[in-house]
């Protein structure tokens, strides 16, 4: 029963009590938030739930013929009920192709049911305290970006988008049979931003293949349309299994092998660098040369 004012505001009229002059006030809605959490999306009118859609692009508001910015850090989380259907709407790709991640909620363990119930059926309080201001999770944004993506590994991010094209140079064979149409570009943003992410958690500064796959599932379930929708997740599946993780790989010389050998020691006195970060420098020599690899650490990005 939202309509699109209740979510981004409205002017109201405001009466001068000392003139009596009447004018318009603007009324900011509750998407003037930093985290808004849209619970059930799809109960929500088309015309509601495309009210959130310049905010979640733009991150500003528009009434009026004025625009107001929104305060950064600024993020949507919503939920569907995906059991009752009746007096709902589908979400429409131009949103549904706004949000990053589709994360499947199952059923809780039974541990989970147990926290569940301590907290809802008995006396207990919550003491909500603050862990990260929003300019550090800007700062943490910032430094997701800095994550160095291989030119190699970047390439596995966008032919993995692109195999979901029907007729596309990288589609599979199932690719033509079940998809309708393929992903946007936001769907390679968004393996690649959630590599880099994942490789920040694994302590790491350089993203590789496996970080990719990581997230291409949660990335890439809500970025297309199945002619089939039965057939989506073993398809998906099928797609990071048959796509292979590199184009045919350059052969690294006797002159390269020096070379890694070379930065390994120089990095070394800073970095004390171990044998996966090694492993890292090798995927990365055919790539970036000695000289890149010392400048690449004097200015913060070096390897962990």
């Amino acid at each position: 029963d939202l309509m699109p004012a209740d979510i981004i505001g409205t002017n109201i009229i405001n009466e001068d009590a000392e003139t009596g002059r009447r004018h318009f006030q603007f009324q900011k809605g509750p998407i003037f938030a930093q985290i808004v959490l849209a619970d059930e999306v799809n109960r929500a009118t088309p015309k509601t739930q495309s009210a959130i859609l310049e905010a979640m692009q733009e991150k500003s508001v528009t009434v009026a013929g004025t625009t107001y910015k929104l305060k950064p850090p600024f993020f949507v989380m919503a939920t569907q009920n995906p059991i009752e259907q009746e007096g709902t709407y589908p979400l429409p790709e131009a949103q549904l192709d706004r949000f990053m991640f589709k994360i499947v909620v199952d059923y809780p363990s039974k541990d989970e049911v147990k926290t569940i119930l301590d907290r809802t059926t008995t006396g207990f309080a919550p003491q909500i305290t603050r862990v990260m201001t929003g300019d550090e999770i800007l700062g943490a944004q910032n430094l997701v970006r800095r994550v160095v993506m291989a030119p190699h590994v970047q390439d596995y991010a966008v032919r993995l988008a692109m195999a979901s094209h029907p007729g596309g140079p990288f589609a599979i064979e199932e690719t033509n049979k079940y998809v309708r149409w393929g992903v946007s570009p936001r769907a390679a943003q968004a393996l690649t931003l959630g590599g880099k992410l994942y490789a920040l958690l694994d302590g790491r500064f350089n993203a590789s293949f496996s970080d990719v796959k990581r997230v291409y599932l949660p990335a890439m379930r809500h970025q297309r349309r199945w002619s089939r929708r039965e057939q989506g997740i073993c398809l998906m599946t099928d797609v990071t299994d048959k796509a292979p993780a590199a184009e045919a790989r350059r052969q690294i010389s006797w002159g390269a092998w020096l070379i890694l050998s070379l930065a390994v020691v120089a990095l070394d006195q800073f970095t004390k660098l171990q044998v996966t970060d090694a492993l890292a420098l090798y995927q990365r020599m055919p790539v970036l040369p000695f000289v890149d690899l010392v400048r690449l650490h004097n200015t913060g990005a070096a390897f962990s």
